[in-house]
């Protein structure tokens, strides 16, 4: 008689019910996991697996001596956080060095020295402010990882309540720092709070993806507009290794950038204030995958925010006259046209010069942009069918991003990075086996990331589908309401 398979490890070990279909399980399939069946052997280097001699060998070279620096400053935030805290906080979590490398490799398409988020790290020991802000998003992450999809915040083991309990209060640290430099008489360091903020909005789309994010978007381009130019003379003051503090502000400028951009576009119609704090054609220019959180051109960018603007005209109190809806038209349709030529491989090829870059490399990449340029055309579109009262077909649209989806979903860092595709594509698509497809995708994203915007994103999906079955709505009417499905998401 043939026993049922046992429950693989990869399964147990992610605290997850295995469905022991096979050997890979359907589960470690659809994450993109090795399914294990037992706990594999974990060689490490060094004379001893813990204490003091813990990866310590007898060899020393640059690179190990870069990384015990890196464990120092770490160490020197973990000693400088549990010496500022109040007695009555209960006591911080055990946050390692993997903790923080882990955080830097998640916000940035490919980790390497020039990392921004490398530098923010030492920074924090000099700032309360950002020292709690980086816990708290290190201890957020830390108690995610290893949670089902299904159900990844119904955990009762004690671990992860306790964990849970201590990133609340890291989090509560943060916000208090925060607005206690908010309400300072005088602001010695700027910088470090607008970088707080920064990462705040990045805390929020571990915990959930809504409610927190347009409130700090918003804040941060309030200290921005006030802050940065009387900055100008200063862009060679050294803040961090490899990093100027110049440098550091146009990498969280461009950040707000995007998060506005993208967030807008799945948010209620002119939930966000519109800035004139980002020059695009100078972002452009200095534009680079190794400084990038999502790997989206800014093209296409600035083509998604001109989209938006459109679409809040439309939704305008005062409804347009003929003349106003002829000038969007024709506005929507020139960017259209504009949009669909951009080169995506030469873009790629370009971004991705700074680097040891194969061909692989900058292939997956042309398709990452391409991923965004058609989620901007299928979104374009809808405004145009809203201009002109037509439904137009995407079908060939939709088939074409779901290719794309795909084929990246092999390339780690970049799947991370493809959620706004994503969404767009389900909102679009109409078959279930489509739906199917997406859902996996984003328990793939969950597994990459442990961001819980990727199990909402599910959630909001699939009642949304449960409505448009429902419903007999056009299809163009999504760029309205999907803003009114509960709460603001952000969707990156």
């Amino acid at each position: 008689m043939n026993r049922k398979p046992e429950p693989c490890y990869t399964c147990r070990n992610r605290r997850i019910q295995c469905d022991q279909s096979g050997v890979p399980c359907r589960k470690c399939q659809n994450a993109g996991l090795e399914c294990l069946d037992q706990r594999p052997l974990r060689w490490v280097k060094g004379v001893a697996i813990r204490g003091k001699m813990q990866g310590r060998s007898f060899e020393k070279n640059e690179k190990d001596s870069s990384k015990l620096k890196s464990n120092n400053k770490v160490s020197a935030i973990q000693r400088s956080v549990t010496r500022a805290k109040p007695a009555s906080v209960s006591p911080q979590p055990s946050l390692d060095f993997n903790d923080n490398e882990r955080i830097c490799k998640l916000f940035i398409v490919y980790d390497s020295d020039k990392n921004p988020f490398r530098s923010l790290i030492p920074m924090g020991i000099q700032n309360p402010v950002l020292l709690k802000a980086l816990l708290a998003l290190a201890a957020r992450h830390h108690v995610n990882t290893g949670q089902s999809f299904e159900n990844p915040e119904l955990s009762t083991a004690p671990g992860f309540i306790n964990a849970h309990r201590d990133a609340l209060s890291l989090k509560h640290q943060a916000m208090e720092a925060l607005s206690q430099s908010l309400r300072g008489s005088q602001s010695c360091n700027q910088d470090t709070t607008v970088a707080s903020i920064f990462l705040l909005i990045f805390l929020d789309l571990i915990e959930s993806g809504s409610d927190g994010w347009n409130f700090h978007l918003e804040g941060a381009k309030k200290l921005i507009a006030s802050t940065y130019p009387q900055f100008e003379n200063q862009a060679g003051i050294n803040q961090g290794p490899g990093e100027t503090l110049q440098e550091i502000r146009g990498f969280i400028t461009r950040q707000i950038y995007l998060i506005e951009t993208l967030g807008a576009a799945f948010s209620r119609p002119k939930l966000l204030t519109q800035s004139s704090l980002f020059d695009q054609e100078e972002m452009q220019l200095h534009e680079t995958v190794e400084k990038s959180f999502l790997g989206c051109p800014e093209y296409i960018l600035t083509a998604i925010q001109c989209f938006s603007s459109h679409r809040d005209s439309i939704t305008a109190s005062t409804p347009l006259d003929s003349t106003a809806v002829t000038s969007h038209l024709s506005d929507t349709e020139s960017l259209l046209d504009l949009l669909q030529n951009f080169d995506d491989y030469t873009w790629a090829s370009n971004v991705q010069s700074s680097r040891d870059s194969s061909p692989q490399d900058i292939s997956n990449l042309c398709m990452l942009s391409q991923a965004y340029k058609i989620g901007a055309l299928i979104y374009g579109r809808r405004i145009l069918d809203a201009l002109t009262q037509t439904e137009s077909v995407q079908d060939h649209s939709v088939s074409e991003l779901l290719g794309l989806i795909n084929s990246l979903k092999d390339d780690p860092a970049l799947f991370k990075c493809i959620l706004w595709p994503v969404f767009v594509a389900g909102l679009e698509c109409k078959w279930q086996a489509q739906r199917d497809f997406l859902i996996g995708c984003l328990e793939r994203f969950w597994s990459l990331t442990s961001c819980l915007n990727g199990v909402n994103a599910a959630k909001i999906l699939q009642e949304y589908w449960q409505q448009a079955d429902l419903s007999h709505n056009p299809q163009s009417q999504w760029i309205f309401n999907i803003g009114n499905l509960g709460r603001d998401w952000l969707w990156i």
